[in-house]
């Protein structure tokens, strides 16, 4: 079935194209009054459909009617000769490299013969499929909407990568050095490896840093700094992490002339970056609870091993090619979704279909995944497993939160996941740790962290943290010097 995101459900893949079909199709197109994306009409075969051959075959496929007018309402072309037709497409199809073989049926219609061809895409390992006598940077299309448009040569490198296993994270940084490592990382990682392959250490730790893509000549590779730099952002400032917390649905949307609530640059390694994007996302979602008689559930608006998956995937898989180290990860929260943004679309075997089903894994970034396996966040655990698992547990703990499952969106310069915000039952009280301590000191004259703790049933941690919100904003006082054991607060209403 060949079917676009604008497009029009096609038929079976190889399935010779009957006259019913032909003409539900073309019924179909005289309702929209335009072509669609992976539907195109043509009066015939002129030099125009090499773009358009080029264009299905670099995407998920189409389907091209050779004799109707569009401009004349998908209405027969007079004296359309379909057998010349089809030899003239069968020469265009050769024009392109690869060489395409549509399936190609010359269907009765209106009292004419069509030629209808249906073209697959080609192999993720021959794209992208170009315009021969315009070579691989201009003969190269994608299709947006129900148009041909030439690819940018960002995006034909992208697809170029799926012929062959990337290496930009095995560069080795010349501006760096061996310090420019966390000398604790580099310590558990290299003991690791050395219990693990004695072989490689035997001929000491400069042979030992080449062989593992640690280092070389005193310079650390990309994956290296990445994984265990002590600031990566010192020789890439965009190889961080943006956050943002918008007021509304859209990057568009103002409330009290703020466009954003929160904004953050985060820097640092890959696993700090992991745990200050967590550290983001539990501060500013709120948390719900579903109460009993006895039980309490707390419900939050997104469980955060699947934000954690999302965002250890992101940093993981993202293009790091010179051209894309400019751009950096985002992180965006609205009121009804999480989003998060990578560079790079999806590599090697992955696609969107295939995302979280069998364990299928195909790496990008090699190094980078192998020191990500054994490298672990400041909370102890490891950063990630690159068993073909992530998506699966994104998937699995959204199930478990009653929660619908995540989407995605896809194309040859970025990847973005998007988690529904979940919706509040009737039945459990829904809001942030902030709002529940507040509540508790203006319900009495003061109240200590423990008595809060004990009102809230929230963690120390949280309601400290909710605390120092409110006295920032002014709302909450403390009674007592700091760190004082007798610490106490109250709001400033009560004064």
């Amino acid at each position: 079935m060949l079917s676009g995101k604008f497009g029009l459900s096609v038929g079976r893949k190889g399935a010779k194209m009957d006259a019913e079909e032909l003409a539900r199709i073309i019924t179909q197109l005289r309702l929209v009054g335009a072509d669609q994306q992976n539907v195109e009409v043509k009066t015939g075969v002129g030099k125009s459909v090499l773009e358009t051959l080029s264009a299905f075959a670099n995407a998920s496929g189409g389907l091209l009617i050779f004799g109707l007018s569009e401009a004349d309402g998908f209405t027969p072309v007079d004296k359309f000769d379909a057998l010349a037709a089809r030899n003239a497409l069968i020469d265009r199809c050769s024009q392109i490299t690869p060489c395409l073989r549509p399936q190609v049926d010359i269907v009765p219609f209106e009292n004419i013969q069509l030629l209808v061809a249906t073209i697959e895409p080609v192999l993720a390992s021959e794209r992208p499929a170009y315009v021969t006598e315009k070579g691989v940077y201009r003969g190269s299309y994608l299709r947006v909407g129900d148009a041909d448009q030439m690819m940018r040569n960002y995006e034909v490198d992208r697809l170029l990568e799926e012929q062959h296993q990337p290496l930009w994270d095995t560069e080795y940084v010349e501006l760096a050095g061996i310090e420019d490592l966390d000398s604790v990382a580099l310590r558990d990682f290299l003991t690791g490896q050395k219990s693990l392959r004695p072989k490689t250490f035997a001929q000491g730790a400069e042979t030992a840093y080449a062989r593992l893509h640690v280092a070389k000549d005193g310079h650390p590779s990309l994956a290296a700094l990445l994984a265990m730099g002590e600031y990566p952002q010192e020789f890439f400032p965009r190889l961080n992490v943006t956050f943002g917390l918008y007021p509304g649905t859209s990057k568009g949307d103002v409330t009290k002339g703020l466009r954003l609530l929160e904004s953050a640059n985060l820097t640092g390694s890959i696993p700090e970056l992991v745990e200050a994007v967590i550290g983001k996302v539990r501060a500013n979602m709120r948390t719900g609870a579903l109460i009993n008689d006895v039980f309490r559930k707390e419900l939050p608006d997104y469980p955060l091993v699947a934000v954690r998956e999302a965002i250890v995937n992101a940093l993981l898989h993202r293009d790091y090619s010179p051209t894309a180290r400019g751009t950096q990860v985002q992180v965006n929260m609205f009121v009804d979704r999480l989003e998060i943004t990578s560079p790079g679309g999806l590599f090697g075997g992955v696609t969107v279909d295939s995302l979280g089903k069998d364990g299928l894994s195909s790496t990008r970034n090699q190094w980078l995944a192998t020191f990500l396996e054994n490298v672990r966040t400041p909370d102890g655990g490891l950063v990630a497993e690159n068993r073909g698992t992530g998506f699966a547990v994104i998937e699995q703990s959204l199930a478990d939160a009653l929660m619908p499952p995540a989407k995605v969106r896809e194309s040859l310069t970025s990847f973005t996941i998007i988690f529904e915000r979940r919706h509040v039952a009737k039945t459990e009280t829904y809001a942030s740790a902030k709002d529940h301590v507040l509540a508790i000191l203006n319900s009495r004259t003061t109240g200590s962290t423990t008595e809060i703790v004990q009102a809230t049933e929230l963690s120390r941690t949280a309601v400290q943290r909710a605390v120092n919100q409110l006295i920032e904003e002014g709302l909450v006082e403390s009674m007592e010097p700091a760190r004082s054991p007798k610490q106490r607060y109250r709001t400033l209403s009560v004064r």
